[in-house]
């Protein structure tokens, strides 16, 4: 990735349910984009899930990462998530 198309993500942790849904809706989206059907699949319905479920689906996914890095900037976003997991509801 050239150094001008780098962003720096933001560290916010307020995140609610509706903002961790739109993320998790933009991560799979993004997948798709990427062809990882798979990543993409792991999202599927997960509106409404209760938090333990939702984390859960979180990490399988961030394991699922580990070893493509040509794909950190979907990790990056799962990571936020998985830092504002505390705030659902």
């Amino acid at each position: 990735m050239a150094a001008d198309e780098e962003k720096t993500m933001r560290l916010v942790t307020n995140l609610d349910r509706k903002a961790i849904e739109g993320k998790l809706a933009q991560v799979r989206s993004d997948a798709q984009s990427a062809n990882l059907k798979e990543l993409a699949d792991m999202f599927n319905g997960f509106e409404g899930m209760p938090r333990a479920q939702i984390e859960l689906k979180v990490k399988n996914a961030l394991k699922w990462l580990a070893d493509k890095p040509q794909h950190n900037r979907i990790a990056s976003q799962l990571e936020l998530v998985g830092l504002n997991l505390p705030n659902l509801k």
